[in-house]
């Protein structure tokens, strides 16, 4: 018989932001079916509880609770680690997905705000998410977070360059947080999806020529959807990768290789 408790997620929790729809939901519904407890966080209650809904059918009552919560808010992430803690328990797995992308254009011509709030929410709340999810992890001696990146990270952008910006500052915040918390028996990685068929990018891939390039470019000759992130999302969080931290993932279909 073959031994697939490497990737056995039974009796883990698993809190997850950005999880109501795409690449979070996807990523939630492969933890669930692996047997780990879900939390399914985002902005809006109604499509959290629809998530939620979708796993408990499909993986029993009870696998998966929604809450909400507006990631830009320290009192509202800390309101989200609480009530994990009474519907569930303390937490095993984190997995933050949650960004925004307020402005397309030159970095030049970026509002204050719209800059502030790049950085505030893309980096800034995975520090304080981190800093309140630990102590349960430190607390067992073992523990997996990941943090959505991007390979924008890699490369200057003419429209993106805040957004890639704070995705490279989040590989600078894994880096770091691993080796500190690694001693403590936390291992820490970064997802850095390439161009993917998601609302939140639909601006980037719902033309013609976006399609071409994926197709005809791309070594795997097609765009990312939501499902290709469940694989790295059970893996980083399971046993499987009990030695891997630090890293910046790529899953991009072969277009940011040797990162």
């Amino acid at each position: 018989m073959v031994d697939t408790s490497l990737f056995d997620l039974t009796g883990k929790v698993a809190l997850l932001t950005g999880a109501s729809k795409g690449m979070g939901k996807s990523m939630a519904e492969g933890l669930a079916e692996h047997g780990a407890k879900v939390v399914i966080s985002s902005r809006k209650l109604d499509q959290c509880e629809e998530t939620a809904a979708e796993i408990n059918e499909k993986c029993g009552e009870g696998t998966a609770v929604a809450i909400a919560c507006n990631i830009g808010y320290k009192d509202q992430l800390q309101a989200l680690v609480d009530e994990t803690h009474e519907k569930l328990c303390k937490i095993d797995i984190l997995i933050s997905n949650a960004g925004v992308n307020p402005f397309y254009g030159s970095i030049l011509d970026i509002p204050d705000e719209a800059y502030n709030k790049t950085m505030e929410s893309n980096v800034r709340s995975n520090l304080w998410l981190v800093k309140m999810v630990a102590p349960d992890m430190i607390e067992k001696g073992k523990g997996s977070i990941a943090i959505t990146a991007s390979t924008g990270a890699f490369s200057g952008s003419e429209t993106l360059g805040t957004y890639n910006i704070s995705k490279l500052a989040d590989i600078a915040l894994v880096r770091n947080l691993a080796l500190e918390l690694g001693p403590k028996g936390i291992r820490i990685n970064a997802i850095c999806p390439g161009l993917v068929k998601t609302d939140f990018a639909k601006a980037l891939w719902d033309n013609p020529e976006a399609a071409a390039r994926a197709n005809n470019e791309t070594p795997m000759r097609r765009m990312g959807e939501a499902d290709d992130f469940k694989g790295i999302a059970v893996f980083l969080a399971s046993d499987a990768s009990e030695w891997i931290t630090g890293q910046a993932q790529t899953v991009c279909g072969g277009t940011h290789m040797w990162r």
